[in-house]
């Protein structure tokens, strides 16, 4: 008797872990069917129209407007008159054999046979016979003669537009001094071997030129 009676509870308990079995169920799949519907729903609209479409406002043309203003009171720069004028710039060496045999080379190592090691190049080397005539590529005003201890004998000259050319490995400066006016192909020394970072290698004159104190590229200014 007790035992019909304890199968019977058992079986109460069964059915009611069956009911709610079958309860879950159920609504786990009312839940996956609607969010199925809603993501066939979304699939179906275009991209154009997921994106915002709204047409644009006075208050959005007022600031396009103010942009044009102020863009327009911008300067610009003529691309023309930022170009160095290569035309007012000589060469400096004045022998029918003189060639560059060492460019300018500052984003680049290249191989210095004195130094025996890749290093940058800040200037131009232009080799030519001892002596060889070294001039003004134009027209300005000796600022500096010196000595250099990397490049030996030395003349600055400061031209117009902030340009300054320099002249190194000289075999003599004595033929202008410091506040002498020069012109462009005037003769200010010689080709030498005065500089000690290139005293390995055959005469040249070590040719640099500056824009605003920092180096530039002698070629950007004369045809080598």
């Amino acid at each position: 008797m007790r035992q019909a009676q304890k199968k019977k509870e058992k079986d109460k308990v069964a059915i009611v872990l069956m009911l709610a079995f079958c309860i879950i169920a159920l609504t786990s799949i009312f839940t996956v069917k609607a969010n199925i519907d809603k993501v066939n729903k979304t699939k179906d609209v275009p991209v154009s129209e997921n994106a915002g479409t709204e047409e644009p406002s006075d208050s959005g043309s007022q600031k396009s407007d103010a942009a044009s203003q102020v863009s327009g009171k911008v300067p610009t720069v003529d691309s023309i008159d930022s170009e160095p004028a290569v035309s007012n710039f000589q060469f400096p060496v004045k022998h029918e054999n003189a060639q560059v045999t060492n460019p300018y080379s500052m984003d680049k190592l290249i191989y210095s046979v004195t130094l025996d090691q890749y290093m940058t190049h800040c200037g131009v080397d232009i080799e030519a016979p001892e002596d060889a005539q070294v001039v003004a590529v134009a027209d300005g005003t000796v600022t500096a003669v010196y000595e250099d201890d990397r490049y030996g004998t030395s003349i600055e000259i400061t031209h117009p537009g902030d340009i300054v050319s320099v002249y190194s490995n000289l075999s003599t400066a004595e033929m202008v001094e410091t506040g002498d006016v020069v012109s462009g192909g005037q003769i200010i020394g010689g080709v030498g071997s005065t500089g000690l970072f290139e005293s390995l290698e055959p005469a040249h004159l070590h040719f640099e030129m500056l824009k605003g104190g920092a180096y530039v590229n002698p070629g950007d200014f004369i045809k080598f």
